[in-house]
């Protein structure tokens, strides 16, 4: 994990070394718009990524640069962003993200149990249930 935090002036400058560690914008263009040709995409990041214009990335696709940067170990760039704007932001490792994930399947397995007991105890009461 990058353990240096290095200082962006703006949130475009995050994202510009989030595509620079995907690649450069020739590469993460042709991603966020493959209908586009590849010049024509990788000008409209620069664009995007340059805060005098007015060309901006579409949440989704920040969002997108920040996950992918994660994924190939590029933290700083989000870490910053959160630091900005009032968090203490941490990377979560795979296991921890299989563990919530398991977590959140469980008690929605409980919650559903519930119900079903619930709804035949209704049934058995013989209070008519709408299927």
């Amino acid at each position: 994990m990058q353990s240096e935090m290095p200082f962006y002036e703006n949130v475009e400058q995050a994202l510009a070394a989030c595509v620079q560690g995907l690649g450069g914008a020739k590469a993460v263009g042709g991603i966020l718009w493959p209908h586009k040709e590849v010049e024509d995409a990788r000008t409209l990041l620069l664009n995007c990524i340059n805060p005098i214009r007015k060309e901006k990335l579409e949440l989704g696709q920040v969002m997108y640069l920040f996950r992918e940067a994660k994924n190939i170990g590029l933290y700083s760039p989000f870490l910053w962003f959160a630091n900005q704007i009032g968090y203490d932001a941490r990377p979560i490792t795979h296991a921890e993200e299989v563990d919530r994930l398991a977590s959140v399947v469980e008690q929605s397995s409980k919650t559903l149990a519930n119900a079903v007991a619930a709804l035949e105890r209704m049934q058995r009461a013989g209070i008519k249930v709408a299927a």
